[in-house]
């Protein structure tokens, strides 16, 4: 009951991901992303604990696929779960569980993998990643904004969508971006309003943190 992509900007090496879901609160369990090393996704019965996993194991030098294909060997309940995962090279993988029944689907696109699961249509991970193709030119968190917009256009889950989140990571060892909708009629409108007021401001509360010197008033 989740769709969701993560990818990299390969102008600025941002690493990000974008979720939705008909259940609330989203953003708290199931995107990460971590500066220089990643992003990765973890849904359907979701084990928030294996986002945080596979990004360790991308820092420790082993690729996407090899760290799905491990996990898919030797983690407990790995049939039930549905993950993705993003390289700060670019290279991604995704795993389907084999004891997921409803409609899902995993593709991975030039620097970006879309998952989803309890889909109308399988098309809505497509537009995800064809519109993460299409949109090079902008902001990582913005791709992925649009992905997610577009997404729900082909058809989204199920159910209506209730929550969002949004992760970006980028040069510090905290998020860049991290918004999230816990409970919405409309949580992808939500989405946008907040990362829209947020973007003209995301760097301030960069240097902020880094260079409260330089850092313009409030």
């Amino acid at each position: 009951m989740t769709f969701s992509i993560a990818g990299r900007c390969a102008r600025t090496g941002m690493l990000g991901a974008v979720v939705t879901t008909s259940s609330m609160a989203v953003g708290s369990r199931c995107a990460y992303a971590t500066a220089g090393v990643g992003a990765a996704l973890t849904q359907h019965r979701t084990d928030p604990r294996l986002g945080p996993k596979m990004l360790e194991r991308l820092a420790q030098g082993a690729s996407p696929e090899s760290i799905v294909r491990d996990l898919e060997a030797n983690e407990p309940g790995i049939g039930w779960r549905q993950l993705a995962v993003i390289g700060a090279d670019g290279t991604a993988a995704f795993l389907n569980g084999d004891r997921i029944s409803s409609i899902a689907k995993g593709r991975v696109g030039r620097d970006c993998v879309a998952i989803g699961n309890i889909l109308r249509t399988t098309e809505v991970v497509d537009a995800m990643v064809e519109t993460f193709e299409a949109n090079a030119a902008q902001p990582l968190a913005e791709r992925l904004v649009r992905c997610i917009e577009a997404g729900e256009a082909a058809g989204g889950e199920l159910k209506q969508v209730k929550s969002a989140g949004l992760v970006v990571a980028h040069e510090e060892s905290f998020p860049y971006v991290d918004l999230r909708v816990d409970l919405d009629a409309q949580p992808l409108v939500q989405l946008r309003f907040l990362w829209e007021l947020y973007q003209p401001t995301a760097e301030a509360y960069v240097i902020r943190a880094v260079d409260p010197d330089a850092a313009p008033p409030p």
